[in-house]
């Protein structure tokens, strides 16, 4: 027999065995998909078995008890450990700041968070972004103008001397 034909002729009864010992099919999909991975790298020893079916069968079962004994493990050390400290909630000002952002364009956010989290220059900006050096201070400044309004701030225009004056 070769492996295609063993194949065919098991998956179905293999899986539904494993379905049996996991009850998770995703978790049965790998199993299976392990013990036939095995079987396949030993396939000129394993047909030569009286019940190679019963063989991918036992690694199968084998398989599938490392997995509780590894999630067994994992309990174990987690309910050992301290728990975790709770972390303090955003400050009033942060969650402001972030509803404030998502009101804004991607391209937007993006250049103001690369620009002020991320320290990098309009340069650096500009070659990630493949932008133009004029469109990311573009993006910049339509951001910075976007934020003061989503915060309510008033818009702060800088107007040269002697117009002020003209008036």
């Amino acid at each position: 027999m070769d492996f295609d034909e063993f194949y065919r002729d098991t998956s179905r009864r293999l899986l539904r065995y494993a379905y049996g010992l996991t009850g998770d099919p995703g978790e049965t999909q790998d199993l299976v998909q392990e013990a036939y991975a095995r079987a396949w790298e030993r396939w000129r020893r394993v047909r030569g078995y009286e019940n190679p079916e019963a063989w991918l069968r036992l690694v199968v079962t084998r398989l599938s008890s490392d997995r509780w004994r590894r999630i067994g493990v994992r309990r174990a050390r987690a309910a050992a450990a301290p728990p975790l400290e709770a972390m303090p909630g955003p400050s009033e000002d942060t969650v402001l700041l972030v509803r404030a952002m998502r009101t804004l364009p991607v391209a937007h956010r993006r250049a103001l968070a690369l620009y002020y989290l991320l320290d990098r220059s309009v340069a650096d900006i500009a070659a990630e972004t493949g932008a133009s050096l004029g469109t990311v201070k573009s993006w910049l400044s339509r951001g910075r103008a976007g934020l003061a309004a989503a915060l309510g701030e008033p818009e702060r225009t800088e107007v040269p001397e002697g117009v002020r004056n003209a008036r």
